[in-house]
């Protein structure tokens, strides 16, 4: 397992400091990003937050994955690990 958890489907008012404060009520968060998009600085709609400890984590997941929050039915999980074929490729690659 992982400390580290994948969180989906957030409205894109949703920032850093609501996403570790919902968190912290399930153990102590280490850290918590949404993920923003790099032109328009908006939120893409998802994020991680890491967890101090496996348990944590776990028990962070089971509380708040189908949580709605601001009108969404929040998804978490451990993040999946991107292989080569999944990575995005150089410009230089595509051709």
């Amino acid at each position: 397992m992982d400390k580290k958890l994948f969180v989906g489907n957030l409205a894109y008012s949703v920032g850093d400091d609501d996403l570790e404060a919902l968190f912290t009520e399930h153990g102590t968060v280490v850290s918590a990003v949404v993920i923003r998009d790099r032109e328009t600085g908006r939120s893409r709609g998802f994020g991680f937050v890491e967890m101090e400890t496996e348990e944590m984590a776990e028990t962070a997941a089971g509380a708040i994955d189908g949580f709605e929050m601001e009108g969404r039915r929040i998804r978490v999980n451990h993040p999946q690990s991107k292989t080569n074929n999944q990575r995005r490729s150089d410009f230089g690659e595509r051709w």
